[in-house]
This record gives C-alpha cells, sequence and structure tokens, in this order.
C-alpha cells in the first residue's frame, strides 16, 4: 500500500453547543493542524499516487473556507455540535469535492492542540 501525507496549519474559531463545557461554549479559537493521507494500491503512469501539487491546492482552497471563520457560522457546522470529530468528517467532505479519489483511500486526521486529534477516513 503506499502512503502519501501532507500537513498544514490554520487558526479557526468555535463554540460548543448542546453541554456545559465550561470555557468552551464560549468563543474561542483553535490553531489546527491538518494532516491528509492518501492510500492506494496503485501509482499513475508518473509514479505518483496523487499529484501533490493538486492535492496541496485543493487542501488550501478547503482551508481558506475555514481559516480566521467561526464554524457554527458555516452551513456544514448548521444544527451540529462544531465537535472535532463532525469537523474532520465536514473538512474530509469538503475535500473529497475537489480531488478524484477512484481507487484511493482519504483520511483526514485533525488537532485542535498539540496533543488532541480526531479523524475521519473512507473508501471513494
Amino acid at each position: 500500500m503506499y502512503r502519501l501525507a501532507i500537513t498544514r496549519d490554520f487558526i479557526a474559531r468555535h463554540f460548543l453547543v448542546g453541554g456545559d463545557w465550561g470555557e468552551e461554549n464560549q468563543e474561542h479559537s483553535h490553531h489546527y493542524r491538518v494532516e491528509v493521507l492518501i492510500e492506494g494500491k496503485t501509482l499513475d503512469r508518473h509514479g505518483y499516487l496523487i499529484d501533490i501539487v493538486a492535492l496541496e491546492e485543493s487542501l488550501l482552497a478547503v482551508i481558506d473556507g475555514f481559516r480566521d471563520r467561526v464554524l457554527n457560522e458555516l452551513k456544514p457546522f448548521r444544527g451540529l455540535n462544531p465537535s472535532l470529530e463532525h469537523f474532520a468528517r465536514i473538512f474530509r467532505e469538503s475535500l473529497m469535492d475537489r480531488l478524484d479519489m477512484a481507487g484511493h483511500r482519504l483520511t483526514v486526521r485533525l488537532w485542535e492542540n498539540e496533543r488532541d486529534w480526531a479523524s475521519f477516513s473512507g473508501d471513494d
């Protein structure tokens, strides 16, 4: 199995809803780190799992939709607690809309600090 991963950082804001999580219920920012992992059994005619330049362009475009924004105010988070788990899934879905992932697996791992992360993956 071939694997290729890239990581980038960005800052976004949110506040948790639906429970009593103290300061987390107040709007605050996180310095997020996102890792995008592509896995597949075959390479293209150039020896690439995926064109890393195209992957980076797509990743930066998705990040731009979240950077410096309040997640709670964005359409994909309507009716949801903007948990790290939900954010990982929404981030992956946004990236999948931009990539041709036929025959490959894409996993998004999203850290909200240096210690804590959630991921979402699937074959598409």
